[in-house]
């Protein structure tokens, strides 16, 4: 058996040195002309990656409510309604449960007349919404006097019912204490409100009236539903 000499050993060692980088370059070569083939093969369409056919999609935004419409300020002279006088309609928009008769309880010790509570269709952001018809601005109004800068937004509906609207961040109605309005002093309109003519122009529809019942008398009563409050 031939001896090993320090010349064959460095002639073994440099053999394996160069059998080494062989091994590594050609693995490297195979992976990059995989992923130019699998690029090639995605940007020709012969292959589809499955997360880029998903659709991605955030979760659709709060109802802010017609922000940009500007409330109708009440007329010269208009005097706050007597609490028993407004009839209101209180919706929860808050996504929390319960919001909408905790708040009618309220409304209804302080005198005033709820006629039913529910859900509304979408959540509300910011803190209450007060909806309205022109026979209902001033009703509207002595509602508004009981929450912290509610938003106020004129429909065309023709009696003078109110639409009460919980956002998102409603707490509770005003301590009464802190409720000014007084009966025997005009309304005052709210900051950047115009005139009835003018907010007329873009009032939004107002809800469908309700069918009606005919009494023997001759009268009739509305029928006022709305979803139960979840």
């Amino acid at each position: 058996m031939p001896t090993s000499t320090p010349e064959r050993q460095r002639t073994l060692r440099r053999r394996h040195l160069h059998e080494r980088q062989a091994v590594v370059f050609g693995s490297l070569v195979a992976v990059l002309a995989v992923v130019g083939l699998g690029s090639a093969a995605v940007y020709t369409g012969v292959m589809k990656v499955p997360f880029l056919d998903r659709e991605f999609s955030s979760p659709p935004p709060a109802d802010t409510g017609p922000a940009a419409l500007p409330a109708p300020c009440p007329p010269d002279g208009t005097l706050p309604m007597p609490y028993n006088a407004v009839q209101v309609n209180v919706l929860n928009g808050s996504g929390r449960t319960g919001l909408a008769g905790q708040t009618a309880t309220g409304l209804t010790a302080r005198g005033f007349i709820v006629l039913t509570t529910g859900n509304y269709p979408t959540s509300l952001s910011g803190n209450a919404q007060i909806s309205f018809g022109e026979p209902g601005l001033a009703a509207a109004y002595t509602l508004a006097a009981q929450f912290d800068q509610p938003q106020l937004v004129l429909d065309t509906r023709v009696d003078a019912t109110v639409d009460l609207v919980l956002g998102d961040t409603y707490a509770d109605l005003l301590d009464p204490t802190g409720v000014l309005l007084d009966p025997a002093a005009p309304l005052v309109g709210v900051t950047g409100c115009v005139s009835l003519d003018e907010a007329r122009l873009s009032a939004v529809p107002g809800p469908t009236p309700a069918p009606t019942e005919e009494f023997q008398d001759g009268g009739t009563e509305d029928s006022v539903e709305a979803p139960p409050e979840g």
